[in-house]
Protein backbone atom coordinates (compact mmCIF):
# COMPACT_ATOMS: atom_id res chain seq x y z
CA UNK A 1 0.00 0.00 0.00
CA UNK A 2 1.47 3.51 -0.77
CA UNK A 3 2.61 5.95 1.87
CA UNK A 4 -0.10 8.15 2.96
CA UNK A 5 0.52 11.73 1.76
CA UNK A 6 0.57 14.03 4.96
CA UNK A 7 0.89 17.10 2.36
CA UNK A 8 -0.22 17.35 -1.18
CA UNK A 9 -0.12 20.51 -3.20
CA UNK A 10 -0.82 21.14 -7.32
CA UNK A 11 -0.81 24.69 -8.55
CA UNK A 12 -0.42 26.44 -5.79
CA UNK A 13 0.12 29.79 -6.39
CA UNK A 14 0.05 33.04 -4.20
CA UNK A 15 0.86 36.55 -4.90
CA UNK A 16 0.69 40.07 -2.30
CA UNK A 17 -0.66 43.62 -3.91
CA UNK A 18 1.82 46.08 -4.00
CA UNK A 19 0.42 49.49 -4.73
CA UNK A 20 -1.52 49.18 -7.53
CA UNK A 21 0.86 46.48 -8.48
CA UNK A 22 0.70 42.56 -7.22
CA UNK A 23 3.47 40.61 -6.75
CA UNK A 24 3.95 37.18 -7.27
CA UNK A 25 5.48 35.03 -4.47
CA UNK A 26 4.45 31.41 -5.14
CA UNK A 27 3.85 30.04 -8.55
CA UNK A 28 2.47 26.81 -9.89
CA UNK A 29 3.87 24.83 -6.63
CA UNK A 30 3.50 21.46 -7.30
CA UNK A 31 4.65 19.80 -3.52
CA UNK A 32 4.21 16.69 -1.59
CA UNK A 33 5.48 15.15 1.73
CA UNK A 34 4.59 11.39 2.66
CA UNK A 35 3.64 10.44 6.29
CA UNK A 36 7.11 9.76 7.75
CA UNK A 37 9.26 12.02 5.65
CA UNK A 38 11.53 14.28 7.06
CA UNK A 39 11.66 17.04 4.26
CA UNK A 40 13.87 20.47 4.01
CA UNK A 41 12.53 23.42 2.42
CA UNK A 42 15.68 25.10 1.31
CA UNK A 43 15.86 29.07 -0.46
CA UNK A 44 17.35 32.34 -0.04
CA UNK A 45 15.80 35.06 1.41
CA UNK A 46 13.32 35.80 -1.11
CA UNK A 47 12.54 32.85 -2.42
CA UNK A 48 9.00 32.45 -1.61
CA UNK A 49 10.21 29.92 1.08
CA UNK A 50 8.27 31.63 3.98
CA UNK A 51 5.01 31.98 1.95
CA UNK A 52 5.02 28.74 1.41
CA UNK A 53 5.15 27.81 5.03
CA UNK A 54 2.53 30.05 5.97
CA UNK A 55 0.57 28.33 3.22
CA UNK A 56 1.04 24.85 4.78
CA UNK A 57 1.05 25.82 8.45
CA UNK A 58 -2.67 27.30 7.23
CA UNK A 59 -1.42 30.92 8.44
CA UNK A 60 -2.35 32.58 4.86
CA UNK A 61 -4.35 31.61 2.05
CA UNK A 62 -3.68 30.45 -0.96
CA UNK A 63 -4.72 32.34 -4.07
CA UNK A 64 -4.91 29.07 -6.48
CA UNK A 65 -4.27 25.68 -6.86
CA UNK A 66 -5.19 22.66 -4.14
CA UNK A 67 -4.06 22.08 -1.28
CA UNK A 68 -4.82 18.86 0.92
CA UNK A 69 -3.10 18.16 4.77
CA UNK A 70 -3.51 15.24 5.84
CA UNK A 71 -6.99 14.21 3.38
CA UNK A 72 -8.44 17.90 4.45
CA UNK A 73 -9.16 20.35 1.66
CA UNK A 74 -7.57 23.49 3.02
CA UNK A 75 -7.96 25.25 -0.25
CA UNK A 76 -11.76 25.18 0.83
CA UNK A 77 -11.76 25.16 4.35
CA UNK A 78 -12.81 28.23 5.94
CA UNK A 79 -10.83 30.41 8.45
CA UNK A 80 -12.96 29.24 11.45
CA UNK A 81 -12.06 25.60 11.20
CA UNK A 82 -8.37 26.54 9.84
CA UNK A 83 -8.23 27.32 13.33
CA UNK A 84 -8.39 23.80 14.36
CA UNK A 85 -6.64 22.43 12.47
CA UNK A 86 -3.70 24.20 12.87
CA UNK A 87 -4.16 23.37 16.69
CA UNK A 88 -4.49 19.68 15.81
CA UNK A 89 -2.74 18.89 12.78
CA UNK A 90 0.68 20.79 13.40
CA UNK A 91 2.70 21.42 16.04
CA UNK A 92 4.81 24.90 15.14
CA UNK A 93 8.91 25.04 15.75
CA UNK A 94 9.81 28.73 15.34
CA UNK A 95 13.93 30.27 15.26
CA UNK A 96 12.66 32.60 18.11
CA UNK A 97 10.91 29.89 19.99
CA UNK A 98 7.70 31.89 20.83
CA UNK A 99 7.87 30.83 24.82
CA UNK A 100 5.69 33.04 26.89
CA UNK A 101 8.27 34.87 29.16
CA UNK A 102 6.07 34.35 32.22
CA UNK A 103 5.46 31.07 32.40
CA UNK A 104 7.94 28.53 33.53
CA UNK A 105 9.01 25.17 31.17
CA UNK A 106 6.17 22.91 32.10
CA UNK A 107 3.58 25.63 31.82
CA UNK A 108 4.89 26.54 28.30
CA UNK A 109 4.62 22.89 26.83
CA UNK A 110 1.06 21.84 28.19
CA UNK A 111 -0.52 25.39 27.22
CA UNK A 112 -1.94 23.73 23.95
CA UNK A 113 -3.39 20.71 25.86
CA UNK A 114 -4.84 23.39 28.36
CA UNK A 115 -6.14 25.55 25.67
CA UNK A 116 -7.78 22.38 24.05
CA UNK A 117 -9.52 22.08 27.78
CA UNK A 118 -7.61 19.25 29.42
CA UNK A 119 -7.26 19.46 33.10
CA UNK A 120 -3.60 20.54 34.46
CA UNK A 121 -2.38 17.06 35.95
CA UNK A 122 -3.97 15.38 32.92
CA UNK A 123 -2.07 17.85 30.52
CA UNK A 124 0.91 17.11 33.04
CA UNK A 125 1.04 13.40 32.82
CA UNK A 126 0.64 13.08 28.85
CA UNK A 127 3.44 15.41 28.24
CA UNK A 128 6.02 13.70 30.83
CA UNK A 129 7.28 10.82 28.34
CA UNK A 130 8.38 14.09 25.99
CA UNK A 131 10.11 16.01 28.68
CA UNK A 132 12.11 12.92 29.66
CA UNK A 133 13.37 12.14 26.32
CA UNK A 134 14.29 15.75 25.60
CA UNK A 135 15.98 16.39 28.35
CA UNK A 136 14.07 19.02 30.74
CA UNK A 137 13.06 16.93 33.36
CA UNK A 138 15.40 19.26 35.68
CA UNK A 139 14.27 22.47 33.97
CA UNK A 140 10.47 22.10 34.43
CA UNK A 141 9.96 25.21 37.27
CA UNK A 142 12.42 27.22 35.04
CA UNK A 143 11.30 30.45 33.26
CA UNK A 144 12.79 30.94 29.65
CA UNK A 145 15.18 33.60 30.64
CA UNK A 146 17.02 30.65 32.71
CA UNK A 147 17.37 28.50 29.94
CA UNK A 148 20.15 28.49 26.84
CA UNK A 149 19.41 29.24 23.12
CA UNK A 150 19.66 25.24 23.08
CA UNK A 151 17.15 24.36 25.92
CA UNK A 152 14.31 26.87 24.96
CA UNK A 153 14.38 25.24 21.20
CA UNK A 154 13.73 21.61 23.23
CA UNK A 155 10.94 23.12 24.85
CA UNK A 156 9.84 24.31 21.51
CA UNK A 157 10.07 20.86 20.38
CA UNK A 158 8.28 19.32 23.45
CA UNK A 159 5.24 21.89 23.06
CA UNK A 160 4.86 20.90 19.64
CA UNK A 161 5.01 17.00 20.35
CA UNK A 162 2.69 16.83 22.82
CA UNK A 163 -0.24 17.86 20.91
CA UNK A 164 0.31 14.82 19.13
CA UNK A 165 0.41 16.68 15.25
CA UNK A 166 0.75 14.77 11.77
CA UNK A 167 2.78 17.38 10.91
CA UNK A 168 6.25 19.10 12.93
CA UNK A 169 6.32 22.60 10.79
CA UNK A 170 9.99 24.03 11.81
CA UNK A 171 11.26 27.69 11.00
CA UNK A 172 14.97 28.27 10.95
CA UNK A 173 14.94 25.99 13.82
CA UNK A 174 18.37 26.46 14.75
CA UNK A 175 18.84 30.14 12.97
CA UNK A 176 19.29 31.45 16.73
CA UNK A 177 21.45 29.25 17.85
CA UNK A 178 25.35 28.48 18.26
CA UNK A 179 27.11 25.86 16.20
CA UNK A 180 27.15 23.66 19.16
CA UNK A 181 23.37 23.86 20.28
CA UNK A 182 22.27 23.87 16.41
CA UNK A 183 23.68 20.72 16.30
CA UNK A 184 21.95 19.22 18.96
CA UNK A 185 19.09 20.34 17.28
CA UNK A 186 19.09 18.81 14.41
CA UNK A 187 20.30 15.69 15.92
CA UNK A 188 16.91 15.57 17.93
CA UNK A 189 14.88 16.32 14.44
CA UNK A 190 16.60 13.52 13.13
CA UNK A 191 16.15 10.97 16.07
CA UNK A 192 12.13 12.49 15.64
CA UNK A 193 12.22 11.54 12.42
CA UNK A 194 13.28 7.85 13.30
CA UNK A 195 10.67 7.66 15.58
CA UNK A 196 8.41 8.35 12.66
CA UNK A 197 7.72 11.97 13.25
CA UNK A 198 6.67 13.84 9.36
CA UNK A 199 8.59 16.98 9.77
CA UNK A 200 9.28 19.74 7.37
CA UNK A 201 12.28 22.26 8.15
CA UNK A 202 11.94 25.77 6.49
CA UNK A 203 15.96 27.32 5.65
CA UNK A 204 18.11 29.20 3.68
CA UNK A 205 21.34 26.86 4.75
CA UNK A 206 22.66 24.25 2.81
CA UNK A 207 24.19 22.57 5.75
CA UNK A 208 21.26 22.41 7.77
CA UNK A 209 19.23 21.06 5.03
CA UNK A 210 21.77 18.05 4.84
CA UNK A 211 20.50 16.99 8.09
CA UNK A 212 16.64 16.05 6.30
CA UNK A 213 15.76 13.19 4.42
CA UNK A 214 15.15 14.83 1.62
CA UNK A 215 15.66 18.53 0.32
CA UNK A 216 13.45 20.93 -2.11
CA UNK A 217 14.89 23.64 -3.63
CA UNK A 218 12.60 26.78 -4.18
CA UNK A 219 14.03 29.58 -6.20
CA UNK A 220 11.77 32.59 -7.32
CA UNK A 221 8.88 31.27 -5.90
CA UNK A 222 9.16 27.88 -7.61
CA UNK A 223 10.16 24.44 -7.08
CA UNK A 224 13.50 23.44 -8.85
Amino acid sequence: MPSQEIISMHNVCKSYKMGSQRLSVLKNIDFTVKKGEFTAILGPSGSGKSTLMNIIGCMDNLDSGLYELNSIPIHSTKEKELVKIRNHEIGFIFQNYHLIPTYNVMQNIIMPLLMRGHDRKTAERECREVISMLGLSDRLSHKPSELSGGQRQRVAIARALCSKPSLLLADEPTGALDQKSGTEVLGLFKKLHEMGNTIVMITHDMNVAKWAERTVNIVDGQIQ
